[in-house]
């Protein structure tokens, strides 16, 4: 039984996509202590929202997975907001953490900090080698800002905080919403939309060379709660699963795994993101034993059997404040 089963957790984000399931894996472990706020009732950006819920939840540990999160065009749309909301949020929750007398902070970081042109693959002492792509900087480095007070704070004040990178998530329940949704969602719901409208062909941004990894969401939750047990350095982990498939490639995945046969049609006005994404997944299986374990073309058969059993598909979406990044 984990240590963890005697200790009160509180998890932001935990009624989002991720949050959800890292709040299973920790009840499948015997935990009962679990606290998930709303973001409804705390606004994780406003100090004062902040304070009232480590009042309210007297957490032991905290897992804070919350941010508000989005696609190229929503990070396009939104950069001051994506900045100024996850950095206070990080910022506020973890410095009232230290304060509160907090055993253990647990940050979620993002794939999406890395530099633009970090080789592959993405090793964590390449961290700090350059600036990230430019569609998603502001988001990127808010979430960033998050590793660097969390050894600031564990160098001075002796506050364990350890900091993840998880790549790309998908997977069931996941956020379809147009308007801020990932990549594999909305091109699931745009081919959905073409067969639905009996459309021959579908669009899709970019040239479809960039590639990317993906992490089951599963998987994922596995990996933050393992890590929360048994991890406790100041060092950056990957959360991966080890692969890379281009943007052409899952198209066509897609498009197969959803029997439809039209045209896909790249709209090469519109960017790429970054060239390519692939984590190095070693140090996560040495600290603490996580290696990932759904097939990817598994993992999207069921999302997509997920998509196809909502009745009104097209109005899937995830509460974005209690939303994880990824």
């Amino acid at each position: 039984m984990s240590w963890l089963t005697t200790k009160r957790i509180l998890v932001t984000g935990g009624a989002g996509f991720l949050g959800r399931y890292v709040v299973k894996k920790l009840g499948e472990r015997g935990c009962k202590e679990i606290f998930v706020p709303r973001s409804k009732d705390y606004s994780l950006v406003e100090m004062e929202a902040v304070k009232r819920l480590y009042k309210d939840a007297k957490p032991d540990i905290v897992i804070h997975l919350a941010g508000i999160v989005g696609g190229i065009d929503a990070n396009r749309e939104n950069p001051g907001k994506f900045f100024y909301d996850n950095l206070m949020m990080g910022i506020q929750m973890m410095e009232q953490g230290r304060l509160f007398g907090l055993e253990k902070f647990v940050a979620i970081g993002t794939v999406c900090a890395y530099p633009k042109l970090t080789p592959v693959p993405f090793k964590e002492e390449n961290f700090w080698n350059g600036y990230p792509e430019e569609t998603n900087a502001p988001y990127g480095l808010a979430k960033k800002m998050l590793l660097v007070q969390s050894q600031a704070y564990r160098q001075q004040y002796d506050f364990n905080s350890i900091y993840l990178l998880p790549v790309n998530l998908y997977g069931p329940g996941d956020n379809f919403n147009p308007e801020s949704s990932h990549v594999i969602p909305a091109l699931i719901k745009k081919v959905f939309d073409a067969k639905d409208k009996k459309e021959k062909r579908i669009i899709v941004w970019g040239t479809g060379k960039a590639t990317r990894e993906f992490l089951y969401v599963e998987d994922a939750a596995e990996g933050i709660v393992l890590a929360t047990e048994k991890y406790n350095k100041p060092e950056p982990v990957n959360l991966g699963a080890g692969f890379e498939i281009s943007i052409n490639e899952l198209v066509e995945l897609i498009c197969e795994l959803s029997g439809f046969d039209g045209e896909i049609k790249w709209d090469v006005s519109k960017p790429d993101g970054q060239p390519r994404r692939c984590l190095d997944i070693t140090k996560a299986k040495r600290e603490f034993g996580f290696e990932a374990k759904t097939d990817f073309r598994d993992g999207l058969k069921k999302t997509i059997e997920w998509y196809c059993s909502r009745s009104n598909g097209d109005k899937v979406k995830a509460d974005r404040d209690d939303k994880p990044s990824a």
